[in-house]
């Protein structure tokens, strides 16, 4: 699952990461209620959620240097 978000585009990314910030915040409050068949679960959301982010964030600094170079021409 780890590499898996690589070949996405930019906005299957970040609908990627919007559908698992959704999906965190359920199991956040499952926990609380109780209700949770692993906790170990919650880590592993957070640091796809934390993977996704990064991958946005590069994609964008990648697609500055491209526009500013389209202007500039």
């Amino acid at each position: 699952m780890k590499n898996s978000f690589k070949n996405l585009s930019f906005q299957e990314l970040k609908l990627k990461r919007d559908e698992l910030t959704r999906k965190y915040l359920d199991l956040r409050f499952q926990m609380v209620i109780g209700h949770v068949d692993n906790p170990l679960q919650k880590r592993v959301m957070r640091r796809q959620i934390a993977r996704l982010n990064t991958l946005i964030t590069q994609q964008e600094k990648d697609a500055k240097p491209a526009l500013a170079a389209e202007k500039k021409a």
